[in-house]
Formats: C-alpha cells, sequence, structure tokens
C-alpha cells in the first residue's frame, strides 16, 4: 500500500512523500516486481487502516504491505535495496 496522505507531519511535504512514493515505484518496476498503489489522500478510511496495520498510529506514507503482511516504511525499504535483501523485505523469498 502507498500513496500521499493530506495530513502531513511538521517538516514534511507533499513532495517528499510524492518523491518517495515515486522511488518506490521506480525501483519495483525496475526488478519487474509487480505491485498495487493505493491511494489513501481521499479516504481516512484507508488512511486510518495503513496505520492500524503498521502499527503506527502516526505512520505517512509510503508504507509497503504485502497482502495482510506489513513490510515496513521507505527507510526500511531503502535499507532492503541498499542491503540486497528487498526479496526478504517484500515477504517474496
Amino acid at each position: 500500500m502507498a500513496g500521499s496522505a493530506t495530513a502531513v507531519p511538521p517538516g514534511w511535504s507533499q513532495h517528499q512523500i510524492k518523491s518517495q512514493q515515486s522511488e518506490v515505484t521506480r525501483i519495483l518496476d525496475g526488478k519487474n516486481i509487480k505491485y498495487e498503489l493505493v491511494d489513501i489522500s481521499q479516504d481516512n478510511a484507508l488512511r486510518e487502516e495503513m496505520r492500524t496495520r503498521s502499527g503506527n498510529p502516526k505512520a505517512i506514507p509510503p508504507q509497503i504491505f504485502n497482502g495482510d503482511h506489513y513490510c515496513g516504511d521507505y527507510e526500511l525499504f531503502v535499507e532492503a535495496v541498499e542491503q540486497n535483501t528487498l526479496q526478504e523485505f517484500l515477504k517474496l523469498a
């Protein structure tokens, strides 16, 4: 699940969120990993579901899920890419 929220924490901008989301999708596309983007920007229920499922009431996009499994946030995604453990992070291996 990835998307953009309307309520952004202090110090964050919609541009930063969209930039991170674009980076995630660029990497997934480059590795031919299928995904579904979920836009939570206009749906408070989806935003709350993302926060509940991630276990973080203040979570902001992008948050990464594989089905019902929460994988992590943007920082953990980037770390997995850098450590060449993306398959494990995404629970594909």
